[in-house]
């Protein structure tokens, strides 16, 4: 049994019977998350990109479960400097893991660390991946793109995970327009509420999907879907 549970933001926690990886892992600066970092057991990180509300906790939970982040090759130096384990990759490139196969994909945003500096970390990206024999696609942050029809129709998903909040990423409207490009089984809508600039009413995306092929399957914070 595959088990995907949302955390809020743009965190997702993947499992089944032998493997457990996270997506986007921010936890300790998100007001609305439900669980701390300390709680995080997994194999593996995946990273979209370097902003702290997706960056997260990554470094701390990788030290602590001497798990390994799965990230773009600046991205993923940058936390090996900090002193977790990490597998560079690259947009285009895919990769067999214990846990199945991670694809990266392109993603139409920005990625820096930054605190009194700004630290570039290369390229955002999305993340298609096999898990437990699913296709799980996270888009990261990201606008609209035309390649998404190419990422659809190269990998029959089973669920895509997409930004609705607007504001840094695509809003309501743009996304329904990328379920159309993707044609996943099922889409779970993420990045909206955790801050004012990006409140959104996710009923709202799913009413505009009714009569779609894809089902929105909007969770709660601490909810989970089993594929």
């Amino acid at each position: 049994m595959t088990k995907l549970t949302y955390l809020g933001h743009s965190c997702f926690f993947l499992e089944d019977e032998k493997h457990r990886i996270i997506f986007d892992p921010f936890l300790s600066g998100n007001p609305l998350a439900r669980i701390s970092p300390e709680e995080i057991k997994v194999e593996a990180i995946l990273l979209s990109h370097g902003h702290g509300d997706h960056l997260g906790d990554a470094i701390n939970i990788a030290r602590s479960n001497n798990a390994l982040i799965i990230a773009p090759f600046e991205l993923a130096m940058f936390c090996q400097k900090k002193g977790a384990s990490v597998h560079p990759m690259h947009i285009g490139g895919s990769r067999g893991f214990d846990f199945g196969k991670v694809k990266l994909t392109i993603a139409h945003h920005g990625s820096a660390f930054i605190d009194e500096d700004i630290t570039y970390t290369g390229n955002p990206c999305g993340f298609v991946v096999n898990f437990g024999g699913k296709n799980i696609y996270h888009s990261g942050d990201t606008g609209l793109f035309m390649d998404m029809k190419l990422i659809g129709e190269m990998n029959k998903l089973d669920v895509a995970l997409i930004p609705i909040g607007d504001n840094f990423t695509m809003g309501v409207e743009d996304a329904v327009k990328a379920v159309e490009f993707l044609n996943p089984g099922v889409v779970i809508p993420m990045h909206f509420d955790t801050f004012d600039v990006i409140k959104q009413d996710p009923l709202k995306f799913a009413e505009k999907l009714k009569n779609s092929k894809t089902r929105a399957q909007i969770l709660k914070i601490g909810e989970s879907y089993i594929l």
